[in-house]
């Protein structure tokens, strides 16, 4: 082992500079060199690539982002962008390509590593957390916090004024996110794409909030449930109370990461040289049951994480 590389890909998410940060020292520290491709696969491809030294990530464990930049590449996804990016590896004699991102990512490292020998790490990086193989992904407590500190502004605001507030936080297909920061705000009813619900039962819980004389609420809602200016609308017509959305967007994949974040990515970023420094090839590094850990490649991308419904079912409970 004498070089590894180092790709941060797909949506950004904080403390990916940690995990960069993390790597690179500890890698340093075993002797290796290490090569930063910028813009996630696209650097790969386009040959846009520059050394890392211990001291070029000084000062950067605080920060959002990533310093390597990322961007969605398509063509990491084509037969012949593959092939790029294997000659890539080939031609910098990488000898470990440790991957930070999400699914996307993975799937893509998946597919590269049919086509080069060059032994590939996943760091689960998502503000989504959901990545099979691990309980908490790097940048999803910041994400969670993030969100709830907002949320407990427009709670003030929903308070003073009778209001019911739907909040749109992160989450496409997955409810993660929004579970989480339901339960840790007090949310009277929590939204997710895994488990629908009907907008009848949504009044139903206002009406009834109402009849024991609450008069304002928050509803934390995934992106994923569908349209939730078109439900606070509904909302506000069928129980004639005032309804406004809030939707908290990019913010939640920014700012500097919680200490938690940056623990995991520490951790994780130590674990995924020193599974290449093993000979250890296509896995992910992960947190499983308080322990560092990790799984196959294939085995995380090829399986879905299970939403933990007991989380929504305490925050029924705790919403009454």
């Amino acid at each position: 082992m004498k070089a590894i590389g180092i790709v941060t890909s797909g949506g950004d998410a904080p403390g990916m500079n940690a995990t960069i940060r993390a790597v690179t020292r500890v890698a340093a520290f075993k002797g290796f060199n290490v090569l930063g491709f910028c813009r996630g696969w696209e650097g790969l491809i386009s040959d846009l690539v520059k050394p890392m030294s211990a001291r070029s990530v000084s000062g950067i464990i605080n920060l959002g982002g990533t310093i390597l930049h990322t961007t969605r590449c398509p063509h990491i996804r084509t037969k012949a962008g593959l092939a790029k990016a294997a000659a890539r590896l080939a031609e910098y004699d990488v000898d470990g390509l440790v991957v930070i991102g999400g699914d996307g990512s993975f799937r893509a490292a998946m597919a590269l590593s049919e086509l080069t020998d060059t032994p590939m790490v996943g760091i689960p990086a998502t503000i989504d957390n959901d990545i099979y193989g691990t309980d908490e992904t790097v940048g999803f407590d910041t994400a969670v916090n993030t969100a709830v500190a907002e949320i407990d502004k427009i709670r003030d605001t929903a308070i003073s004024l009778d209001r019911i507030f739907v909040v749109e936080v992160m989450g496409r297909s997955r409810g993660f996110l929004a579970a989480m920061v339901g339960l840790t705000v007090g949310a009277e009813i929590i939204l997710v794409p895994e488990l629908p619900v009907r907008e009848d039962e949504i009044f139903s819980v206002i009406k009834d909030n109402v009849s024991k004389g609450k008069r304002s609420a928050i509803i934390v809602a995934a992106e994923g449930i569908g349209d939730t200016r078109a439900l606070s609308s509904a909302i506000e017509k069928n129980t004639g109370l005032e309804t406004r959305l809030s939707i908290l967007g990019y913010a939640q994949r920014g700012g500097s990461p919680t200490a938690r974040s940056r623990y995991l990515a520490s951790e994780f970023g130590k674990k995924a040289v020193e599974l290449l420094a093993e000979g250890k090839s296509n896995c992910i590094v992960g947190l499983q049951n308080g322990k560092i850990t990790s799984i196959g490649l294939r085995e995380s991308a090829g399986a879905s994480k299970p939403l933990d419904e007991s989380i929504l079912r305490l925050a029924s409970i705790l919403a009454t």
